[in-house]
């Protein structure tokens, strides 16, 4: 797996932990809640990039929550899954604020980690929330 890819979904992870028990940023950024041998095997690559998602999207959750609030269609915040959540918040954040990456990229991994962590079909709802996003930072002059 990409390093990119594992950064993600470890990015994605704390964000779940952040959401279910708000441990501390510290905590979060130095992977503590991961296991001792998954700790160890984890490479700089994915543990950096992780990092940057990590503290970029807590540093700017209020802005990236009304984000997404703006976007849902027929759904309210509260009813969003934690794991639905975790996903659009790092990749919202992504969108938002790292012009450098793609955003056909960036939504087609929170697609692939939605198949894999989330619900059945968290991945339509993932993308139709995302996709949605695009267009209005692309419209307002985003890339």
């Amino acid at each position: 797996m990409a390093s990119r890819r594992k950064g993600r979904i470890l990015a994605f992870q704390a964000l779940y932990s952040y959401e279910a028990a708000s441990p501390a940023l510290e905590d979060l950024l130095s992977f503590s809640w991961l296991e001792a041998e998954k700790q160890a095997a984890l490479d700089e690559g994915a543990g950096g990039f992780a990092r940057l998602l990590i503290q970029g999207t807590i540093e700017n959750i209020e802005a990236v929550d009304t984000m997404i609030r703006a976007h849902l269609k027929n759904w309210t915040f509260s009813r969003v899954s934690r794991v639905d959540l975790a996903l659009l918040r790092i990749s919202v954040y992504t969108l938002m604020y790292q012009e450098e990456m793609a955003p056909s990229i960036v939504i087609d991994e929170a697609i692939g980690i939605s198949r894999e962590y989330g619900a059945d079909d968290s991945y339509r709802f993932i993308n139709g929330v995302l996709d949605s996003i695009r267009q209005t930072l692309q419209a307002a002059g985003s890339p």
